[in-house]
């Protein structure tokens, strides 16, 4: 699958320091440096393309955004990968909903994606990786599980026993009962009779009436979801990754059952270094999602608004907090890119270089945007006699916020 058009990235003089963030599974800060000679290897779940990308999705997407800034300012290499689910249940309810196709509706849905991101100048992933695509890699997986007496079958479908590892349970160390309520929440089927356990998931599902599937070892069907991840993720970066990422609501069954598939498959522990969750974006109360409808769409803000002010309006909350999106964001975004685009046409400025320094601190402690943001504003509001402040800082403002003045 074609991803989006990369964008130039200013060099910066020097080097940031070491990038430290939050890991879901340890529940403490873990600094994620590759191997010598290695690159940074990152995962990030992409989207179910049954509807247009909302704030919820571009604030995660720019967490990893700056996530991959901070590591090529490391001077790292970095080799990323996203999926896209363009093969699952509400892609196919959205179609049969609105008369379409469902191939055509998940092909029209990522290409208005990659629009945006493109206009929010998110750094593209190296792999962008549809599941059906993928699918041969998928039922490789599936075989292995197999082989390994990690799967079982139930009237034609095919589970993982989430206990065939003995990792299951520590990315969410959630306890049994939260589990099968999450599972049951999250697009699971706890309640299936014959289970062996109510939080086993779909590895293969037997073709359905009205659906699409593909021959397999194990009939005709189609892939499970958490199993589309972990196979792209161990084709493309191999069985341990140094960060995993994704909106919250994805700790559990997603990166939590993933994860175990992976281990299963392989033998090898952890599959990432870091687990790294974004918070969920609100409006009206409630989380932002599709199902409920209230949505705020991205390609209708950059409709009527620089895409930067957007971006800057994101960035505003930290990455890992769940915040509800409010009538006062965007002008404040809007009101900050003018703010930061008058400072850099001044003939001098503040020095360029200790705000450099700032912004370099402020990411690499756990991605904290808002800092990074007050640390230009200051810069924005003084005043100082370096000549070579302003191009410093339109350079730095850049490279890693991803904004452009």
């Amino acid at each position: 699958m074609q991803s989006w058009a990369a964008v130039d990235v200013p060099h910066l003089p020097g080097r940031g320091p070491a990038l430290q963030v939050f890991d879901t599974a340890s529940q403490s800060l873990q600094e994620i440096e590759p191997g010598a000679g290695e690159p940074a290897r990152m995962y990030v779940c992409g989207i179910t393309p049954y509807d247009a990308t909302h704030l919820g999705h571009a604030a995660t997407y720019l967490s990893f955004d700056l996530l991959q800034r901070v590591w090529r300012d490391r001077g790292h290499r970095v080799h990323y990968v996203q999926n896209v689910t363009d093969v699952d249940d509400p892609l196919f309810e959205r179609a049969a909903q609105t008369g379409d196709d469902w191939e055509q509706l998940g092909l029209r849905e990522v290409e208005l994606f990659r629009t945006d991101m493109a206009a929010l100048r998110v750094l593209p992933p190296d792999d962008y990786v549809g599941a059906v695509e993928a699918i041969p890699r998928i039922v490789g997986l599936i075989e292995r599980l197999c082989e390994r007496g990690a799967a079982y079958e139930l009237d034609g479908d095919v589970y993982f026993a989430a206990d065939a590892s003995p990792h299951f349970g520590q990315v969410s160390h959630l306890a049994p009962a939260a589990m099968v309520a999450l599972s049951r929440e999250r697009g699971g089927d706890p309640d299936r009779p014959g289970k062996k356990d109510p939080v086993d998931c779909l590895l293969w599902q037997a073709r359905r009436p009205g659906e699409p599937a593909w021959e397999s070892p194990f009939g005709p069907g189609r892939p499970g979801w958490h199993v589309e991840c972990a196979a792209i993720a161990l084709d493309r970066l191999g069985p341990t990754i140094d960060v995993q990422g994704g909106g919250n609501d994805l700790v559990f069954p997603h990166h939590e059952l993933g994860a175990a598939e992976a281990h299963a498959a392989t033998g090898e522990w952890p599959f990432a270094r870091a687990f790294v969750h974004a918070g969920m974006v609100g409006l009206d109360g409630e989380k932002m999602s599709k199902s409920r409808g209230n949505l705020v769409f991205v390609h209708k803000l950059r409709a009527h608004t620089d895409p930067m002010a957007v971006r800057l309006a994101l960035l505003a909350h930290h990455y890992r907090g769940d915040w509800h999106w409010s009538p006062d964001d965007l002008p404040a975004g809007e009101r900050r890119l003018d703010t930061w685009r008058a400072g850099v046409r001044r003939p001098s400025g503040p020095d360029g270089a200790a705000l450099l320094a700032e912004v370099r601190a402020a990411l690499a402690a756990d991605l904290d945007a808002p800092q990074a943001l007050a640390a230009v504003d200051r810069w924005a509001a003084g005043d100082g006699a370096d000549a070579g402040a302003p191009a410093m800082v339109r350079d730095t403002v850049d490279a890693l916020l991803g904004v452009a003045l």
